[in-house]
């Protein structure tokens, strides 16, 4: 099993989107003691808001509108605050991208679990995304280099056609992707220099 650090938290900023309340209080006092500049706002999350390093956001009153990025793409992590567990409001905050929840009212603890897992929740995902999109990246530039081989087949086998390809590459000083892409481009290897099969 991987072992993950505890990042330091001292230092970062939090935004709290609730209506003023005791909850808002005693979140502040504790985001306090762990070290985190925290700051309230309502009904909306001013432009400063894409700075912070966390959100906490009412789950029970909280809607689409408040937030200045569409739903699920947060930058930071998002901590719900959740006073009612109605499953629409449930089903909303996770559409959100709540990373962490926080029952309501907030007493003297649970606000540091909250955070780490928040923060790890938030960066597995983004790191899964990073992988995804380069593992599309690669299968669209094998797709590419499948498509320039079957351009630069006609009178020769595929082998002999990637063999071309990779000459071509060497020739533009190119990856073989990148060589790839202009043959396709070119269309049915219109202006491309075959070696006689």
């Amino acid at each position: 099993m991987r072992r993950l650090r505890v990042p330091d938290l001292g230092g970062a900023q939090a935004t709290i989107l609730h209506r003023p309340h005791a909850t808002v209080q005693a979140l502040v006092r504790q985001l306090s003691a762990i070290g985190l500049r925290a700051e309230a706002h309502w009904p909306d999350l001013p432009a400063s808001a894409l700075g912070a390093d966390f959100v906490f956001f009412d789950m029970d009153m909280g809607h689409d509108e408040q937030f200045p990025w569409k739903p699920g793409q947060a930058p930071m992590p998002m901590i719900a605050l959740i006073g009612s567990e109605a499953p629409g409001r449930v089903e909303w905050a996770l559409g959100m991208g709540a990373d962490a929840q926080l029952l309501k009212p907030v007493g003297d603890s649970g606000v540091y679990s909250a955070l780490l897992i928040a923060r790890t929740g938030f960066e597995t995902r983004r790191a899964l995304a990073a992988e995804i999109d380069g593992l599309r990246s690669r299968l669209s530039e094998r797709q590419t280099v499948i498509r320039a081989v079957t351009i630069l087949s006609a009178g020769q086998d595929d082998e002999a056609a990637y063999a071309e390809l990779r000459r071509l590459a060497m020739s533009w000083r190119v990856t073989i992707e990148e060589a790839a892409a202009r043959v396709v481009a070119r269309g049915e290897g219109l202006n491309v220099r075959r070696r006689p099969s």
